[in-house]
């Protein structure tokens, strides 16, 4: 056997034995696909709350929020943001709070200085 088989049946061997260990290392248990995926859906809820509910202030207010100052959240189906106003002596807002649940898929409650203005 030459040199140049024995290097092409080992590079062979090396792809053999990647694909074995790739293949029986995915195996997760029942618990570790439960938890990943509640984590998948905590993410989901919380990128959707940070689309929808800034838009909501700034179209109710005319004031653009960023970074909430509070979230409150059970991790699996909704979460509120709160903001503190900074402008409100012109003509902003003190104190705003958006929950979105993930089963309605959008904010299922918009309050804005103790007026409720989305009531789902």
């Amino acid at each position: 056997m030459s040199e140049t088989m024995r290097i092409a049946f080992a590079v062979v061997g090396v792809f053999v034995v990647g694909f074995v260990l790739v293949g029986t290392s995915k195996k997760q248990s029942k618990e570790e696909i439960e938890a990943a995926s509640m984590i998948r859906n905590y993410a989901n809820i919380q990128a959707m709350a940070n689309e929808k509910c800034p838009d909501a202030v700034k179209k109710a207010t005319g004031e653009q929020v960023y970074f909430p100052s509070e979230t409150q959240s059970d991790k699996e189906t909704y979460i509120t943001l709160k903001w503190v106003g900074e402008n409100s002596d012109k003509g902003g807002f003190k104190n705003a709070s958006c929950t979105l649940k993930g089963n309605l898929g959008g904010i299922s409650e918009l309050i804005i200085d103790g007026k409720e203005l989305i009531k789902k």
